[in-house]
């Protein structure tokens, strides 16, 4: 049998999460078709042991213990090697590598047939569910500097969905038709589930897991077994909310693991998902951009020769009615910024009391409280 790795370098906001979690759900039926998901043992899912070796690869922490990836991509490496057949590696912050970090996959992988997967989305979505994402990762900028900076390529996000500069860096000395662009289906497609800005997939027949399937050589029977996990997006007050709260947070406080597990995953995962607020959208004044770049994508593809699955209108922005409300991330009403506000301190509360108190540290505290409040 051949063997054969599949790439997948992202982009970000392109249904990823999905995509990865169905792998992991069923990477044994699938290894029973020579399909391979490596993790690095039963207690490390596949996604972080991917993470890692990204990470490990681009030379990066992000955020974590100094040196926490180190050895995680070479990991990585030996266990490809030992199989037999087809593996995927999946992580999206591969997309942006420089070419030095690509020439060192590729050293790496030397012998075995490398396959390049990039699955891209027009910027009329990708770019609003960018600032959010970026947000929840606890940054602090406004959705206006945001835009500037996207406008001017220069956010890490901006260099992940440049779908050229990608595709020329990975696709380096490769042949067209082991570089496979998976086009994320339009809200407006009939057959797509219908979804928000950073919603994609999650029915057994969705057409972006059909199309990842193609791209991979995968039967899509061999992987029966659906994933419920999303990366939903926020309404412009909750993500205000997030954007004001890293504000008030220091640095080193943003970087901690309890950061993800309270702001990221609790608040903007769970607790602020789903509400009334208006949706973060594209401005008007930037669609004119955006088509722009998407006209510029479509133009390399056609005439690159990769294999595109999928329709190249989906890169193409949907511009929304004219009579459609704009609303402006950065401008909330004081009485919605308040509700969401209240809302999320009634969430942290909760979460406080059902939080066990190590050694009655918090009752002493407030003994000691009161006792001041005695004496005085």
């Amino acid at each position: 049998m051949s063997r054969r790795v599949y790439l997948h370098i992202g982009a970000p906001k392109t249904g990823t999460t999905y995509l990865q979690d169905r792998l992991s759900l069923n990477a044994g039926s699938l290894a029973d078709h020579g399909i391979h998901f490596p993790s690095r043992s039963p207690l490390v899912s596949p996604g972080l042991f991917h993470f890692r070796a990204a990470l490990d690869l681009l030379g990066q922490d992000w955020g974590g213990e100094p040196g926490h990836a180190v050895g995680s991509w070479d990991a990585l490496v030996k266990r490809v090697r030992r199989k037999s057949g087809s593996v995927i590696v999946s992580h999206e912050i591969l997309a942006p590598a420089r070419a030095e970090h690509v020439a060192r996959a590729m050293a790496d992988l030397e012998g075995i047939e490398v396959h390049i997967v990039y699955s891209a989305r027009d910027l009329g979505r990708a770019v609003p569910a960018a600032w959010q994402e970026s947000i929840k990762q606890g940054r602090r900028w406004s959705y206006r500097t945001f835009l500037r900076q996207i406008r001017r390529g220069k956010p890490w996000f901006f260099r992940a969905f440049d779908l050229p500069t990608v595709l020329a860096t990975w696709g380096a000395g490769l042949p067209s038709e082991r570089i496979h662009v998976v086009t994320v289906p339009q809200r407006t497609d009939p057959t797509a589930p219908k979804s928000s800005a950073g919603h994609v997939g999650a029915t057994p027949g969705d057409p972006l897991w059909l199309r990842f399937c193609e791209a991979c050589g995968i039967d899509p029977a061999w992987a029966p077994r659906d994933s419920t996990r999303t990366n939903q997006s926020l309404g412009v007050a909750e993500t205000q909310l997030i954007r004001q709260l890293n504000r008030r947070l220091e640095r080193a406080t943003r970087r901690e693991a309890s950061y993800d597990a309270l702001i990221r995953e609790m608040l903007a995962q769970d607790e602020l998902v789903g509400r009334a607020s208006a949706p973060v959208r594209l401005p008007p004044t930037d669609y004119d951009w955006a088509e722009q770049v998407s006209e510029r994508w479509i133009d390399y593809l056609q005439g690159s020769g990769v294999h595109v699955i999928g329709d190249y209108g989906d890169l193409r922005p949907v511009r929304p009615p004219e009579d459609a409300p704009w609303h402006d991330p950065d401008r909330v009403p004081a009485r919605q910024r308040l509700k969401v506000s209240l809302d999320a301190l009634a969430a942290m509360t909760r979460e406080a009391a059902a939080r066990p108190d190590p050694d009655q540290r918090f009752t002493h505290r407030m003994r000691q409280h009161a006792e001041r409040l005695r004496g005085q």
